[in-house]
């Protein structure tokens, strides 16, 4: 996480005094581990695979993402902390030990997110999986229609582009909803494991089979270090799952600044401030994330 901060220039924030206090950030995915970094940051946890109370991550990818988005660096003296260290997460597991679903689980978590939001003040919505079945690949299907309907309650929901690339119309379900922001790799040149396999050119790419440019933005997502769900361990991943969490990092930062702005505004935003990557427009969208450029 330190090489990434700079690359996207987290510092100025923290010399601006943003880190994301209040703002909160829900993340479906495998659960969380309170790793040291991650103590202090959770407000709720909710487990709709298994019903369980006391929080835990049987995977190790949801305490990876929670670490870039809110990990405060205790364990590291800082060198790993998250993008905003001072937000606070609300963990709902819908994927299980395999980093597997179903599609109701995810709408289940959807749904608890948009009746409690007032309540844990949830400003942002991370959600680091994808669907690539055909079957689901088309802006009526049940995970796009219930981003949407999460986006219509005022919620920034960021989704990951997915690892199907290089192809054409590659983003995963539900980044093909035309309301989120989807977030694909900046760095997916690099060769990498993702998931247990050695990887290159793999971040999705529009358009999609609306003809909807995707994604949106893109940041890094190649060998991320963050939390494990090992006491004061850290460990690497890659893949657009990891580029999602800085920019949703990015964005508690900007709320803290801007709490008024809406989840409209704050896309404009990243449009206006988005960095040009010189890549193809179905690989960048509207270009690289720089929190500086943002939070100008």
């Amino acid at each position: 996480m330190n090489q990434v901060r700079e690359v996207i220039h987290c510092d100025s924030a923290l010399r601006m005094g943003l880190t994301g206090r209040g703002i909160g950030v829900a993340v479906l995915d495998t659960g969380i581990y309170l790793h040291e970094d991650l103590e202090h940051r959770l407000a709720a946890f909710v487990d709709i695979v298994h019903r369980r109370r006391e929080p835990y991550d049987d995977n190790g990818h949801g305490t990876h993402i929670s670490g870039i988005i809110a990990g405060d660096g205790r364990a590291s003296n800082g060198l790993y902390m998250g993008v905003a260290p001072e937000c606070h997460i609300i963990m709902l597991k819908v994927l299980d030990k395999k980093g597997n679903g179903y599609a109701s689980d995810v709408l289940s978590g959807l749904k608890w997110i948009r009746d409690n939001k007032e309540r844990y003040g949830i400003r942002i919505v991370n959600i680091s999986v994808g669907s690539f079945s055909r079957k689901g690949m088309t802006e009526n299907s049940v995970l796009v229609r219930g981003v949407n309907a999460a986006w219509d309650d005022g919620l920034v929901v960021c989704v990951a582009a997915g690892n199907m690339g290089p192809g054409t119309n590659t983003i995963t379900t539900p980044g093909i909803s035309r309301k989120v922001i989807t977030v694909g790799c900046s760095d997916d040149y690099k060769e990498v494991n993702v998931m247990g396999n050695r990887m290159i050119d793999y971040s999705g790419r529009g358009p999609t089979g609306a003809c909807i440019c995707k994604p949106e933005i893109i940041a890094p997502g190649a060998g991320i270090i963050s939390c494990s769900n090992e006491p004061g361990q850290y460990q690497t991943k890659s893949g657009t799952s990891m580029s999602t969490p800085l920019v949703s990092g990015a964005i508690a930062l900007l709320l803290q600044k801007y709490p008024y702005m809406s989840n409209r505004d704050v896309k404009l935003m990243l449009r206006e401030r988005a960095v040009d990557a010189g890549l193809p427009m179905n690989q960048q969208g509207w270009g690289m994330l720089d929190v500086e450029q943002l939070l100008l």
